[in-house]
């Protein structure tokens, strides 16, 4: 029996990527890329799930494991989409569950961005 290796697939994400707010002003560019990701954060249900799963075991949670924040499962997916969309969140379907995280990347970049910057 012949086994092929399946590519693995790199999530489309829109990490964002500027300075600290306090060293320059963002571009135009910057500031609508960084304005998806706090507009996304700005739902109280997206942000109990982004920190659902940045907080959970293993750095990814299963959508069985933080589906339970007061709205009906569709509206869960509906919120956990637009934080995909906004680059903050990637996913990986097994099975007949979806597994969602927090790259490192936007964890630090969204600390890199609220934090203030040291004169050289």
């Amino acid at each position: 029996m012949t086994t092929n290796a399946l590519p693995l697939l790199q999530p489309e994400t829109t990490a964002p990527c500027c300075p600290p707010l306090s060293e320059r002003p963002l571009t135009a560019e910057e500031a609508e890329r960084t304005a998806v990701m706090f507009k996304a954060l700005g739902d109280p249900v997206r942000l109990r799930l982004f920190s659902l799963v940045a907080s959970h075991e293993d750095g990814e949670a299963c959508v069985c494991d933080i589906s339970d924040v007061g709205v009906s499962q569709p509206t869960v997916s509906h919120h956990l989409k637009k934080l995909r969309e906004a680059g903050l969140l990637s996913s990986e379907r097994r099975g007949t569950w979806v597994y969602y995280r927090v790259e490192p990347s936007v964890l630090a970049t969204m600390g890199r961005l609220l934090t203030r910057s040291t004169p050289a």
